[in-house]
């Protein structure tokens, strides 16, 4: 056999090779170069690891070779349908080329490549079989070799990493801010954009943006929003954890004077296990203050309620909307909302400081009924750093919703778009679908693939997700048939009509769907945005 043929064979695998590394270091990025979840993640579905078409086209190959005399160009042919990458799905994160990926992606280049000559280095028969096998082996173990890569450039980052730190940590110490950490299942920032606004009345505060809550993440924007603007006087961090001691990391980093626990509930439930560990992990914002500093809990969560009662620190404010006046002085609850009422025009409710007395009549556009905590938080806060309850009435009229968080606009062709879409959790779902439910001028969609990362609770969540759902969608699109089962499940279980329950696979179908289908006056929910974390 001709050497030409041979090599052009291997070059093509290995360039294979180099497009899956490129397509699964997506994934890797998502879950943060963990390697650990990411090959569990790989490991849960075998079509993940070993791919069906790239497999089907080498045996069919192979056998064709075979029995064509190991012809060279069956072969080729058959390695260009298996390493040509398929069409991309819909993905919620694609892959951000940050310098990172780009040194774990030239490092997993590189050992690949090693990889795939030694194993061809040790063939006793160099022919057009066996170096399709060599190379379909090689591009099965892309993931190997992108893990392998981060693994070979661990000391650099660490090197790396540790700058960035001490970078941030010096540009921190310059500024001297007051520090506000917020942390939660869900509904950090959307209090983190809330609070930023309400205390820009009196105070330069910066927020870390959207939703930037890791170590890294923070670090990232200190050292690139405020190396060259010291002005902040508050600070505000938003901490979002996935396992156990990144909340105390992080507030290693900005150690907060403040500190808010927004909820605590299932929302990444798959990574925590319990909720009992959830609650474990959210604490350390709480144990990081210092004994003069202020704490911040949402009463109306058992288990933050539980953090509470620890007694630490000696500054504690509390909020609840679900007490009266009577049953928070019993409870000792800083701030309470009462005859809360929601309409299309927005929200309003009484806020009130118990102890004092104080109150008012809050008016606010923004929708959810879970938003009123939210802006209890904020409230309390406020007031406590010095802003009149007066003033932060008036700013908390002109709030507008974070991105993709409860956001209604009105297309061109008349139809009231509710935008959920960032991410879902059973509190905010059933927010999310009561505002659906006040649309009652026309058809009110529902488009969903239901909640992720719930664990445990995720199948029956889910499944009360379409109970709920039938109380205020008159008709249904599901995105993803697997993924919704549950759903459906709930559907079914109540009097709805399961003739206006659509089932797409991808979001594009359905927003296909219903462009054709609604009309002004009709409103739409994007609850969620794609079926699966990726």
């Amino acid at each position: 056999m001709p050497a030409l043929p041979l090599i052009a064979l291997a070059v093509l695998w290995l360039a294979g090779t180099w497009l899956r590394i490129v397509h699964q270091a997506q994934f890797y990025q998502i879950e943060e170069y963990m390697s650990r979840r990411y090959l569990g993640w790989l490991l849960k579905h075998p079509r993940r690891l070993m791919p069906i078409r790239p497999i089907g086209a080498w045996l069919i190959g192979m056998a064709v070779a075979w029995l064509a005399g190991e012809a060279a160009l069956i072969a080729v042919i058959a390695a260009l349908i298996a390493v040509i990458p398929q069409p991309a799905r819909e993905i919620k994160k694609p892959l951000v080329r940050t310098p990172r990926v780009t040194r774990i992606l030239l490092a997993s280049f590189v050992i690949s490549a090693a990889g795939h000559f030694f194993a061809l280095s040790w063939l006793t028969a160099a022919n057009i079989l066996a170096v399709s096998a060599v190379g379909m082996a090689v591009y099965l173990l892309a993931p190997v070799w992108l893990v392998g890569g981060n693994a070979v450039m661990q000391p650099l980052e660490a090197g790396l990493r540790r700058r960035y730190l001490a970078q941030a940590r010096q540009t921190l110490a310059g500024i001297n801010p007051k520090i506000i950490g917020i942390t939660g299942s869900y509904g950090k920032t959307t209090t983190k954009a809330f609070l930023r606004d309400i205390l820009s009345l009196r105070y330069h505060t910066y927020a870390t943006p959207k939703s930037y809550n890791t170590l890294m993440g923070i670090s990232l924007a200190i050292n690139r929003d405020l190396s060259d603007d010291r002005r902040a006087e508050y600070f505000i961090s938003e901490m979002g954890a996935y396992v156990r001691g990144e909340i105390e990391r992080i507030c290693q980093l900005t150690p907060p004077d403040i500190s808010i626990v927004t909820e605590i509930g299932p929302q990444h439930l798959e990574r925590f296990g319990t909720l009992e560990n959830t609650s474990r992990a959210k604490y350390e914002i709480i144990k990081n203050l210092e004994p003069d500093g202020v704490a911040v809990f949402n009463w109306d969560n058992e288990y933050i309620r539980g953090m509470a009662a620890k007694g630490y620190p000696n500054t504690r404010l509390t909020v609840s909307r679900e007490l009266d006046v009577s049953q928070a002085r019993q409870q000792h609850v800083t701030w309470i909302a009462g005859d809360i009422e929601e309409r299309l025009a927005g929200l309003s409710f009484t806020a009130t400081h118990v102890e004092s007395g104080e109150r008012a009549r809050l008016q606010t556009g923004l929708m959810g009924e879970h938003n009123v905590t939210n802006l209890l938080l904020c409230i309390a806060v406020a007031h406590h750093e010095g802003i009149p309850l007066r003033d932060i009435a008036l700013r908390i009229r002109t709030l507008k919703p974070a991105e993709s968080r409860l956001v209604r606009q009105t297309s061109a062709a008349g139809i009231t778009i509710i935008n959920d879409a960032y991410s879902a959790n059973p509190q905010g779902a059933a927010s999310a679908l009561k505002v659906l439910g006040l649309h009652d001028g026309g058809k009110r969609l529902l488009i969903t693939p239901g909640m992720i990362e719930l664990g445990p609770m995720q199948a029956a969540e889910n499944r009360k997700l379409g109970k709920l759902a039938a109380q205020s969608a008159t008709d249904i699109i599901l995105i993803g048939r697997e993924q919704t089962r549950p759903i459906f499940a709930g559907l079914a279980e109540s009097d709805f009509d399961m003739a206006r329950v659509q089932v797409f696979e991808t979001l594009a179908e359905s927003v296909d769907w219903y462009q054709q289908r609604l009309n002004a006056a009709d409103a739409v929910l994007f609850l969620n945005d794609l079926p699966d974390t990726y």
